[in-house]
């Protein structure tokens, strides 16, 4: 149990502050530095980048992207199974400062790549189990809990909104390292803050989910083999061992991705033992896997193909002040906080008149802002190969219709997931969500690498192929959600 007695944080129990609060500033650091990393690996080395080419460069943002998803799983075990909650919450946030204050002091490429190893693991351990600590003050559920996470969901745009606009000033102003210290020290505020107010949280994830008794021997000794094997794959390279390519990487990871998803999907359809009505919900699951990985391909291009379109082909002047390219990646956040209520009232207005539309439709509603946006991008993509800058307001429509999209598929996407498996598939349905999620990530990385700087005049039809992409995929899911929607078998 949690305690719960304290009620001054909107009415509901203190601890959700704690959380809230540590959520904020994870997500300052997060998004922070992921606005300022694909400029800074393909700015000059002669002012503080790396100097690499773009598809190096956005290989390597793809990468990291899709793996703070994948460590999520690992991140969730490790606290559930071995250490509770907490501690994991905790371990995490020290992992980003640290990798954060590396990308800081880093002196050459190698320790920058190891700080963002180390980023990855931090977030793979608070990220998944910050939002379980939520869950856990509300023992009772319900929709207390709802709005609970409601007031905590707030606080992670907060931090998705203010944390680009520090850090990609400060980039600006003081170099690109300053702004990576930024990020850092805002998730050591998060710390503290979660020190000093952790006694609030109660017995909340203290303990792991497993029975007072059980013998944990044999969950460690899988823990340091793993972790004894993921150093051994790190060092291997960083010792000159083994060369890695980035864009050869990517291209393994997108193919194992796909893999362990065609796997898990044949498991379930042919060796889970599940009836009739179960396999076609895992059909339903395997299309909305699918859209699931087609819509993020497209929007994450926020952090490397649009982030490279603000910085050197849009107007971010205003009076005697630029704006810094990394601001860009603020508007998504604060559209959501703008327009998810919109959106919630939309959905139970329809809803009221039987005309809520299914999951399906809403996954190709998402599909179509996606899609919409980047038609503006190919706007905005004439106007640069016509030899001007574009307007900024380009990219602002880009991002609102971005968020459209992401207001129609992403919160209903997690819960039509846990919901089409059975219930002992429950927990694996979370990483296939996940798993979704990443390869869009890593195919988003891809598709930003196609774009050549030095070929400006081909940006165009690139955003028009984007744009149709996401249209082409959203009338097929149209024309299949009758289907899908069937195979359901009544789940909403």
């Amino acid at each position: 149990m949690s305690d719960s007695s304290g009620t001054s944080f909107f009415g509901h129990p203190r601890g959700l502050a704690t959380l809230f609060f540590t959520e904020m500033w994870e997500r300052f650091s997060f998004y922070g530095m992921r606005a300022l990393l694909v400029l800074f690996l393909v700015d000059a080395i002669a002012r503080g980048g790396l100097g690499l080419d773009d598809k190096t460069a956005t290989a390597i943002y793809g990468l990291y992207t899709a793996a703070v998803y994948i460590v999520a799983l690992p991140g969730g075990w490790i606290a559930d199974r071995l250490i509770g909650a907490q501690k994991a919450v905790l371990y995490g946030g020290i992992l980003i400062s640290l990798g954060s204050f590396g990308l800081w002091l880093s002196p050459n490429a190698s320790m920058f790549y190891l700080g963002l190893i180390v980023i990855i693991l931090g977030v793979g351990l608070l990220k998944p189990n910050v939002s379980a600590l939520v869950a856990d003050l509300y023992p009772e559920g319900g929709g207390r809990r709802d709005a609970g996470f409601t007031i905590f969901y707030m606080g992670i745009n907060i931090g998705a909104f203010i944390g680009p606009l520090i850090t990609a000033w400060l980039a600006q102003k003081y170099g690109w390292r300053v702004g990576f210290m930024a990020a850092g020290v805002g998730m050591a505020l998060g710390l503290v803050q979660f020190l000093a107010t952790r006694q609030h949280l109660g017995s909340a994830g203290v303990r792991p989910h497993v029975a007072v008794g059980t013998d944990l021997s044999g969950a460690w000794r899988n823990l340091w083999i793993g972790s004894a094997l993921l150093g051994v794959l790190v060092a291997l390279p960083f010792l000159g061992i083994v060369q890695v390519s980035p864009i050869e990487l990517q291209a393994y990871g997108i193919f194992v991705i796909v893999g362990m998803a065609a796997l898990y999907f044949a498991y379930l359809l042919f060796f889970a033992g599940l009836d009739g009505v179960e396999r076609q919900r895992v059909l339903a699951l395997i299309v909305l896997f699918f859209a699931c990985a087609l819509f993020w391909s497209g929007f994450e291009q926020a952090g490397s193909s649009l982030n490279l379109f603000a910085e050197r082909y849009t107007d971010r002047v205003v009076g005697a002040f630029t704006v810094p390219a990394g601001w860009f990646q603020s508007l998504n956040a604060i559209f959501i906080v703008i327009f998810a209520p919109v959106f919630s009232a939309i959905w139970v207005n329809l809803a009221r008149r039987n005309l809520d539309p299914s999951t399906p439709i809403k996954f190709a509603l998402g599909l179509i802002g996606m899609a919409i946006g980047f038609l503006m991008m190919f706007l905005a993509a004439r106007v640069v190969a016509d030899g001007l800058p574009a307007a900024a307001y380009w990219l602002v429509l880009t991002y609102l219709f971005h968020t459209f999209g992401e207001l129609c598929l992403s919160p209903v996407g997690l819960s039509s997931v846990t919901k089409l498996v059975p219930h002992r598939f429950v927990g694996q349905s979370i990483g296939i969500w996940f798993l979704a999620v990443s390869l869009g990530n890593l195919v988003a990385g891809k598709i930003a690498g196609e774009f050549d700087a030095d070929n400006v005049s081909a940006m165009p039809g690139q955003y028009l192929d984007i744009f149709w992409f996401g249209m082409v995929a959203a009338v097929v899911l149209f024309l299949v959600s009758p289907l899908v929607k069937r195979w359901m078998g009544g789940v909403k």
